[in-house]
């Protein structure tokens, strides 16, 4: 393969030697056309050559279910909450007070010193105007970032892949979940789904690995002797299975060759890095001390997408609700600590989100049932600490059905996270302009 005359950056020069000593096997003519356009697009990306390695870094925490977010961040003093809620409030004084009017769960005792620490901002009554009460319909809103009467094909952070990362690596985005997000679902396919076998912090040998594309275009990696994943497997590239102008067998060469390079990436970045300080032991824990890893060990990744279960509290929610928000809880205190010990707080911002909040009201069989707004959390180096928005009015007047009402639209969040984090303009990616929060500089 010819050698590119345009290769003037060390990013481009390393970016082209992983790729072009990984694919040797592979079509020499598919593969000049490859590498050409990489460099064309690198060189017209909309955020030019800034990678993870480099670059701010954002981290998406899904809290599937749809979190109670009254009884997350509490409203202090309310009689209408108390009211509402004889037997699962949380009361005044087991609140972790953030102001007068303000708590957190005690559950949250992490969350509550990074707050302290000027590292945690809070934003209030999040939501979306008409609020959908699915689960699916309303976590395809947010995934989308779309009115509630409309849809779309694409995903926010797929948006982002394509006006932003052109010529990025395939793990320019990775999600450690059950499936690929919605939210990463771009025109042209990037981001992997990774699910790794990270016990060891990094000590384990990873072997060499095949790759196999079923039919819908899914990818496993399996060890050499066929009995499961080496080290961990890569679902299917993000987003839908949009070839653009490529053939076929251009669109599948280029797919295997994207899901080999970021196999070897993860393993190597994730080998090159040990954890600073201790993790729960829970799945999501592990899954932060292996972003930790990755971040620490040189990964081009900016967005990494983590997901927890469990939030749909419509029975017994008290001993659920506080194990799940200890959980979180202390994982994100165990990834800021060990940012800070990298020196990597300052560039990586962290955002939880739900796809609604919960009834005002509590129902007969000691749990919530599917509601509105809720708050979200932004965390890391640069927010700005404190409380965004307003304390959302639980007076009956003030309600819609008896949900709370959203103060602040999701995709302000959305908006402000791009802009003055990722330092994109988000009117491209969000379909237009949103207000933007005071939760960075």
């Amino acid at each position: 393969m010819e050698s590119s005359p345009d290769l003037k950056t060390r990013r481009e020069f390393l970016r082209t030697g992983l790729l072009g000593g990984s694919l040797c096997w592979t079509l020499p003519a598919f593969l000049n056309r490859t590498m050409q356009s990489l460099h064309a697009e690198a060189d017209g990306a909309l955020v030019q050559g800034i990678t993870g390695k480099d670059g701010n870094i954002l981290v998406v925490l899904q809290l599937a279910g749809g979190n109670d977010g009254l009884n997350t961040v509490i409203p202090v003093g309310h009689d209408e909450y108390l009211k509402a809620r004889p037997k699962i409030a949380i009361r005044d004084k087991s609140a972790l007070l953030l102001d007068a009017k303000t708590g957190l769960h005690p559950a949250l005792a992490g969350l509550s010193a990074a707050y302290q620490d000027g590292h945690l901002a809070v934003v209030q009554a999040v939501g979306y105007p008409n609020p959908n009460r699915s689960h699916f319909r309303s976590t395809e809103i947010w995934a989308t970032a779309t009115d509630e009467n409309q849809s779309s094909s694409t995903g926010w952070i797929g948006r982002y892949f394509d006006n932003a990362c052109q010529g990025c690596d395939a793990a320019v985005g990775i999600a450690l979940a059950g499936q690929t997000p919605q939210a990463f679902a771009a025109a042209t396919p990037k981001g992997v789904l990774y699910q790794g076998n990270w016990g060891g912090g990094g000590k384990k040998k990873h072997r060499e690995a095949s790759l196999q594309i079923e039919a819908d275009g899914s990818m496993m990696m399996e060890d050499e002797d066929g009995d499961g994943p080496a080290g961990g497997s890569i679902g299917d590239i993000g987003g839908p299975s949009s070839q653009g102008k490529m053939s076929s067998l251009d669109f599948l060469e280029r797919t295997e060759m994207d899901a080999r390079v970021s196999q070897q990436e993860i393993a190597q970045a994730s080998a090159r890095a040990k954890n600073a300080v201790p993790y729960p032991g829970s799945r999501l824990g592990q899954n932060f001390a292996a972003v930790a890893r990755l971040i620490a060990g040189g990964m081009p990744t900016r967005i990494y997408y983590l997901s927890q279960g469990g939030y749909d509290t419509h029975v017994d929610q008290v001993g659920a609700h506080e194990r799940l928000l200890r959980e979180m809880g202390d994982a994100v205190a165990a990834f800021l600590a060990d940012l800070k010990a990298q020196g990597n707080l300052g560039r990586v911002s962290l955002m939880t989100f739900s796809e609604f909040g919960r009834r005002l009201k509590e129902n007969a069989s000691g749990g919530t049932d599917h509601g509105a707004a809720a708050p979200l959390f932004l965390a890391g180096g640069a927010v700005h600490a404190g409380l965004h928005g307003k304390m959302p009015s639980l007076e009956k007047k003030d309600l819609n059905d008896g949900d709370v009402q959203f103060n602040v639209d999701f995709r302000s969040v959305y908006a402000t996270v791009l802009e003055k984090h990722l330092g994109v303009k988000s009117a491209p990616i969000l379909g237009r302009s949103f207000p933007l929060l005071g939760a960075y500089g």
